[in-house]
């Protein structure tokens, strides 16, 4: 009987417990298709919603590529964040290439519908249980999509989108189609997006040379692009290049001989490709240049990184060059941290030809620094009194002037008593100059406004306004190169001055084309701007004539040249910071400046005493620009017509006997050879703008008239006296070498040295 109600509630027991396991059975085969099906009703959706771009639509980062004028020789390039990548077509790449990337990537490429189910599943349970190695098989339409559709997120959701847009895709667009943008977008490593980038990164050619060891050593990169380049894992390298050239065998595109004839290909070295297609050397301060003018033309950052542009610059290879050549040459016997900077531009046009701004070239750009230019400002002050009737035959003493603060005035090169403001030009004598911009009409005014006129920056980064004191007055240092300009700037102001008077903005870029030749950007050379007389223009070459001679820099053959020399002093050491030779011919102006890396230290020549103008600035001038015309035709410069007394609304202080100075001048610091004091140039704001009530506020005219093309001034009033006779020249006194000093307090004003 025991026995019997223990069977029974043994037979109970069972009868309870298979309802409850039927249950959790339903529940897990339940689960179970909601997980098979979910995916698939979730790819449903995805593939209906979806909409597969035309090819051309899928706009991709492409590496835009800087050229020199001849539209061969690359310069520099321009690398989107994603990489180092130019379209090409699917013409263009060998057949034995092509199909060592299939052999690589997905060897069932010309008849899979997309996508790989079994590498789907695999990468997909790998999601779901964590497994980063769990692997892709993804096939070579899959990568695309993931590459520029729906990125790399490790998602199930991801994964769904991508296995949509691949099957879509397959649909809709033929094989070739999706091979080439496959190609133009996968990474090689070493910063190469596409199979044209590869190709320059690993072999330095095109791809149309590759050989079928050089494919199949491409193609192998793929899957571990930067692991695997030879020059990391030569072994592991080799390994998976040799999987490929079976592959190719077993998909009978290349036969057994091939295969046992294949040798393994060496690359070129990445820190060479690198530094090459980055333009740290010289080249990096043109691109930056013409990275600025990209955008002030109107061309969107879009368009500079994905439409593949070609962009020819103004750079002339013949000039660049004479330009690097000149530059290495004279730096070598100087200083360590002696630094240079080179300008050369085309006055007819405006174009840069030459451009040298130091061999960093993701560090400081001396042509485009503000620097102070010491008595190549004369020039200016020069073309201001031309403007005004003055005329070169003008004669002013070159005796030391007493500014009203105190401050006297001297010359670095003696005195020649009372002389023409030509040959104190030559001789670059401070005091004459001094004396000649108080007869202006409106003094200060009109150096720093003609300068503005023939091209000078009116504002600069992180100096504000270029030619004033702090937005007022400039101080009468102005005329011997107190404030700070670029050399950039010089050249392109000596530039209108060499094209008798007519201005035309200077500019790196002469066309951009997109990657399918569509022109984008042309420069327009007939846009230039009357900006001065040529009577004046002219004058102003005429007086610069002599000066390369007297500086020891004639040019080859005795080609004509004007020119001018300047230096800047270093505080009240003695000592020279800034050195500097402008000028050239009618076909080429030239600045250089040379200096140090900080512009706080002195500069010293080749023999260790203080650098001139007419040293290392005027080798480099003269090199630069026998190199960059040599087998070019001579040109001469128009003949001046002299300008004569008259048309001219301002003093003539020094026939009254006495010297006027702006009323707005302050005390100076008294300097033995007439220099800026460095706390004086810290102090003073170099900048300019123009009158906001003048007409073209763009561009101030100088003396405040319009000057009339190719006609002298006309007489606006005022007697004109006669010039005085001159004054007998005093023996000048022997200067004692300057010791180095402690800078002066602050001053608001000081003069610079220059001597040849």
């Amino acid at each position: 009987m025991s026995s019997s109600s223990s069977s029974s509630l043994d037979g109970e027991s069972v009868d309870q417990e298979s309802p409850r396991t039927r249950s959790w059975w339903k529940l897990f085969l339940l689960a179970l298709v909601v997980i098979i099906a979910l995916p698939f009703v979730a790819f449903g959706i995805y593939y209906a919603r979806i909409e597969v771009p035309e090819p051309n639509e899928v706009a991709t980062a492409q590496v835009a590529y800087i050229y020199a004028s001849d539209g061969e020789t690359e310069l520099a390039r321009i690398v989107p964040p994603d990489g180092n990548r130019k379209q090409i077509s699917l013409d263009e790449v060998p057949a034995h290439v092509q199909d060592a990337v299939l052999a690589a990537e997905d060897r069932e490429f010309w008849t899979n519908s997309g996508f790989s189910l079994s590498g789907f599943l695999r990468a997909g349970l790998g999601v779901i249980t964590g497994n980063s190695s769990a692997g892709g098989g993804s096939t070579i339409t899959q990568q695309y999509v993931k590459n520029v559709l729906v990125g790399n997120e490790r998602s199930v959701e991801r994964k769904l989108k991508e296995l949509a847009y691949s099957i879509k895709m397959t649909n809709q667009w033929d094989k070739e189609t999706i091979l080439q943008a496959y190609l133009n977008t996968v990474y090689f490593g070493r910063n190469a997006y596409g199979i044209h980038s590869a190709s320059q990164a690993y072999f330095d050619k095109p791809v149309s040379e590759l050989t079928v060891e050089e494919g199949a050593l491409l193609a192998s990169l793929i899957q571990l692009p930067s692991q695997l380049d030879p020059w990391n894992d030569r072994q592991g390298s080799e390994a998976r290049w040799n999987y490929v050239l079976d592959g190719m065998v077993e998909m009978g595109v290349i036969d057994a001989a091939q295969r046992a004839d294949a040798r393994f290909p060496e690359t070129r070295d990445p820190a060479e490709y690198s530094a090459y297609t980055e333009a740290t050397g010289p080249n990096g301060h043109i691109k930056d240049r013409v990275i600025a003018e990209l955008e002030s033309i109107g061309l969107t950052e879009q368009d500079v990184t994905t439409r593949g542009l070609q962009i020819t610059t103004t750079i002339d290879m013949q000039t660049q060059n004479a330009t690097l050549n000149a530059v290495e040459a004279n730096l070598a016997g100087l200083q360590e941290d002696a630094r240079a900077a080179v300008v050369s531009v085309e006055p007819a046009t405006g174009a840069i030809r030459g451009y040298y701004g130091g061999d960093d070239g993701t560090g400081w750009d001396y042509a485009n620094a503000p620097l102070q230019t010491g008595s190549t400002f004369k020039i200016f002050g020069l073309a201001a009194a031309l403007q005004q009737g003055i005329p070169l035959t003008a004669r002013y003493s070159s005796e030391p002037v007493t500014l009203p603060g105190g401050t006297t005035i001297t010359n670095a090169s003696g005195t020649c008593g009372t002389c023409s403001i030509e040959k104190a030009l030559v001789q670059s004598y401070n005091t004459s100059f001094i004396r000649l911009q108080s007869d202006l009409a409106n003094t200060t005014w009109d150096t720093a406004d003609m300068a503005h006129a023939l091209g000078m920056a009116r504002e600069l980064p992180g100096v504000g306004e270029t030619l004033r004191e702090q937005g007022g007055q400039p101080f009468d240092g102005i005329i011997l190169g107190q404030y700070q300009t670029r050399a950039v700037d010089m050249s392109a102001a000596l530039a209108t001055l060499a094209n008798r008077g007519v201005w035309h903005r200077t500019h790196f870029i002469e066309e951009v084309k997109a990657s399918d030749g569509e022109v984008l950007y042309e420069f327009n050379p007939n846009q230039g701007e009357r900006r001065v007389s040529a009577q004046v223009a002219d004058n102003v070459m005429q007086a610069m004539g002599p000066i390369a001679g007297g500086s020891g820099a004639p040019l080859a053959g005795g080609r004509p040249s004007a020119a001018k020399t300047g230096t800047a002093q270093l505080g009240n050491t003695g000592y020279n910071k800034d050195a500097w030779m402008v000028g050239g011919t009618p076909q080429l102006m030239t600045s250089v400046w040379i200096g140090t890396a900080d512009n706080t230290t002195p500069i010293f020549n080749a023999y260790g005493g203080n650098m001139y103008g007419a040293n290392t600035p005027a080798d480099i001038w003269k090199m630069t620009l026998d190199g960059a015309l040599e087998g070019r035709d001579f040109e001469e410069f128009h003949p001046a017509e002299p300008v004569t007394y008259g048309g001219y609304g301002g003093r003539r202080a020094y026939a009254r006997g006495r010297d006027v100075f702006s009323p707005n001048s302050t005390e100076q610091t008294t300097t033995s050879e007439s220099s800026t004091s460095e706390s004086s140039s810290a102090t003073t704001s170099a900048g300019t703008s123009a009158d906001p009530n003048s007409p073209n506020p763009g561009e101030p005219t100088p003396g405040g008239s319009e000057p009339q093309p190719d006609t002298p001034p006309s007489n606006t009033g005022g007697n004109v006296p006669a010039p005085p006779a001159p004054a007998p020249a005093p023996a000048p006194a022997p200067a004692p070498a300057p010791a180095p000093a402690p800078d002066p307090a602050p001053a608001p004003e000081a003069a610079l040295a220059e001597t040849f």
